[in-house]
């Protein structure tokens, strides 16, 4: 079976990929299960070494990689090469704080020796989507390699040539033979893969529906997983916020990555008394947006990546204005090659609305009116998602309790949201669960041991440091 690559800017086919056989899936598990056996007791500086050379190659290769990513999935060419940079941050994070985020912890017991390490677990499975080739990969790979584990890579085959591209990163960077591995196969062949012995744990980074099914699969062998699933992001505007500020940001953070992003800003959440002004001006920033050819440097909004998308987010609009949202701007595909659809504004949006309940993968905005702050608040957690969540307000202090009561995985005050490698990325409810980046996701994925040397014949209280 083949795999197509098919540039959403002009439904031109790329390139064509074979899917591997059922042979050379069993080589790369075996390839990746023999590297863990030398790469696990490879020392810190060693794997530093091999992680600050994929982030060279990176660079090096940046605007043939950035190209590549473009032309497979219709992200704007300098939010392509910014990708590639951050990927190469953040192998240089990992390369210079995996080693400490990863020592021995000492603990005053009654032993004579207590401490807690924390060990590879082995071959690592990542099932990565699309929106962000590179960096989503990067996300996990870079902390996994870190730890001493190897990994195997099912990508969305939309992007087979970035999922290739980075397993060549990883090669020319110097890691063992088989650590790092792409697998070509389809979702329906994922299965067998989760369930092998070899497998330690699995990642997944997609929608909710496809995370349910891969940590079923992964419950019934006791495999740990991490899941970073899908967002509807409130973006909430209280009465004291600088609404020009908010409106120009508001309008990027649902638009980047042509609103293809788990934590792009898609519910906008306005207190009453400055709607007008908000959605005037939000309106405004978002008609100003510049649509076009991904490989130009002036456009800030690409394709979709393929056609079934522009058309499911098509007819989420349809159907939010059956039920009475209101066009300000956008609402139509763009009658010319590509799969491209107008930035949307949507204006009295209801709790009822598709565009309000669902997840909308696609550069559409949906504002709805709250009283106030608490109905702001409870609006913000009216929904099956929690992955990210901004608040906009001159009182910092208030802003602070407000965040502590939007239940997300992070909220971001008076800011954009974005992921870090210095800070914990991930989500609760429908958004998944587990952590990536920081400390935090390194330890996702290694034995957390208890080792502890002799006893005393009479035990003593407990402390710890």
């Amino acid at each position: 079976m083949a795999m197509q690559s098919i540039n959403p800017a002009t439904e031109e086919v790329m390139a064509t990929y074979q899917e591997h056989s059922g042979a050379q899936v069993e080589e790369a598990l075996a390839g990746a299960q023999r590297a863990f056996e030398s790469w696990r007791k490879s020392p810190f500086k060693e794997r530093s070494q091999r992680m600050r050379e994929a982030a060279t190659y990176l660079r090096s290769h940046k605007t043939r990689f950035a190209t590549l990513m473009t032309q497979e999935m219709g992200k704007p060419i300098a939010e392509s090469e910014s990708e590639i940079e951050k990927c190469a941050w953040n192998c240089e994070f990992y390369a210079e704080h995996a080693r400490r985020f990863l020592a021995n912890k000492r603990v005053r017991t009654s032993s004579q020796l207590s401490y807690v390490a924390f060990d590879p677990l082995g071959v690592i499975l990542a099932i990565m989507p699309w929106n962000f080739p590179f960096w989503q990969v990067f996300r996990f790979a870079a902390p996994a390699l870190m730890a001493g584990n190897t990994c195997l890579l099912k990508h969305a085959s939309n992007v087979s040539g970035c999922a290739l591209a980075i397993e060549e990163v990883f090669s020319a960077a110097g890691l063992p033979k088989g650590a790092f591995r792409t697998l070509l196969v389809p979702g329906a062949s994922v299965e067998p893969v989760i369930g092998d012995p070899r497998v330690a744990a699995v990642t997944l980074t997609g929608s909710d529906v496809t995370g349910s099914k891969v940590a079923e699969a992964a419950g019934r062998n006791l495999k740990k997983t991490v899941l970073e699933l899908g967002g509807a992001d409130p973006f909430i505007v209280l009465e004291d916020a600088d609404i020009a500020t908010a409106a120009q940001v508001g309008a990027r953070a649902r638009n980047q990555n042509t609103g293809q992003s788990c934590i792009a800003a898609k519910r906008f959440i306005v207190v009453e008394n400055v709607a007008d002004a908000f959605e005037a001006q939000f309106t405004r920033a978002v008609a100003q947006l510049r649509t076009g050819d991904p490989m130009q440097r002036e456009t800030q909004v690409g394709p979709l990546a393929r056609a079934d998308l522009r058309d499911a987010l098509e007819d989420q609009v349809q159907r939010s204005v059956a039920q009475g949202a209101r066009v300000t701007t956008g609402g139509r595909r763009l009658e010319r090659k590509g799969y491209f659809y107008e930035p949307t504004v949507l204006l009295g949006v209801t709790p009822t609305m598709a565009v309000f309940r669902e997840e909308t993968f696609g550069p559409v905005a949906a504002v709805v009116r709250a009283k106030d702050e608490a109905e702001a608040i409870r609006l913000a957690n009216d929904s099956a998602f929690g992955l990210g969540a901004s608040v906009w307000t001159a009182d910092l202090k208030r802003a602070q309790a407000v965040a502590r009561e939007v239940q997300s995985g992070s909220v971001f005050i008076n800011g954009m949201v974005a992921s870090d490698p210095r800070l914990p990325f991930g989500g609760v409810k429908r958004s998944g669960y587990g952590r990536e980046l920081s400390q935090f996701g390194i330890r996702e994925f290694v034995n957390i041991k208890t080792v502890c040397v002799g006893s005393p014949a009479t035990p003593q209280a407990p402390r710890s440091e």
